[in-house]
């Protein structure tokens, strides 16, 4: 199809790029997979000029470019490793997937380039083997266990609640670098920023027998502050919604707003996102 990410393409440009150490958008260019048309689409049209470095260096920075421990297919489900016996709600699949915030999407399958995701549940699995976890794996299920039969969107909220009222750290003070993505036990243990809540989110419905098809973390463009930042997206029977530590309830990710998308992923793929062309936006709102 021609919306989707060729892996073909994907895992070329990656090769050059760990060869080149040229930045991967120059490299997508240099062998045509891109033009630059479509690469200052998914900068300039989404964000600010004065964000593009910025938006940049967070999409190079969140993704961990580099395949040494990453593979090309999926990740194993190890939030389902601690997962509830749940025989309650089944879930229908998702039909389509609203456009996250009016953004045009990319898929692809290729998850090598995405090291800080798929290391996160290496270490997460490691630790599920450790004693010295038990205690925090307990909490961590008794803290969501009451809502089990909840409908999605009252669970999601509610998960919310619970994980916004941990710790709020940067990594720098926490774990001493500038970027790093702590698993759920690592986070019930010191807290976290914007995507360790995300993960702990992520985990926790999981847990709670959320298919993964129905969410996300996305990496996104904070445009009042015009940082980078990184929230839950939930698609439910009533919409998408995105989960965030800097917001007491859930939001609906149907339209655009504070939020501009870079990228979203789960454990089975990844997406890049755009702005819609002119023709797009006029025909979403009429």
């Amino acid at each position: 199809m021609k919306d989707m990410l060729s892996e073909t393409d994907l895992r070329r440009a990656l090769d050059l790029q760990k060869k080149t150490r040229q930045p991967l958008g120059q490299v997508l260019l240099e062998e045509a997979v891109i033009s630059h048309r479509q690469l200052f689409s998914v900068l300039a049209r989404q964000f600010t000029l004065r964000a593009i470095t910025a938006a940049s260096l967070c999409l190079f920075s969140l993704t961990g470019i580099g395949i040494k421990k990453a593979r090309a297919g999926g990740i194993d489900d190890i939030p389902a490793r601690i997962a509830f016996n749940i025989s309650a709600q089944a879930y229908t699949d998702v039909a389509s997937y609203p456009a996250l915030f009016g953004s045009q999407e990319k898929r692809s399958r290729n998850l090598a380039a995405f090291t800080k995701w798929s290391s996160m549940f290496e270490r997460f699995d490691q630790e599920l083997n450790a004693k010295s976890s038990a205690r925090i794996v307990r909490e961590f299920q008794e803290n969501i266990e009451d809502f089990k039969t909840l409908p999605l969107r009252d669970m999601a909220s509610r998960v919310n609640d619970v994980m916004n009222a941990k710790r709020y750290i940067v990594d720098s003070k926490n774990w001493g670098k500038s970027d790093y993505w702590a698993t759920p036990i690592e986070f019930m243990r010191r807290g976290g920023d914007c995507e360790d809540f995300a993960i702990a989110k992520y985990a926790a419905l999981r847990v709670l027998g959320v298919p993964e098809e129905r969410l996300r973390i996305a990496i996104v463009h904070d445009t009042q502050k015009n940082i980078p930042h990184a929230l839950l997206i939930v698609y439910t029977d009533q919409g998408a919604y995105y989960l965030d530590n800097q917001t007491e309830r859930i939001v609906s990710a149907n339209t655009p707003g504070r939020y501009r998308p870079i990228f979203s992923i789960n454990r089975t793929a990844w997406w890049l996102h755009s702005a819609p062309e002119s023709s797009t936006i006029v025909a979403s709102a009429q």
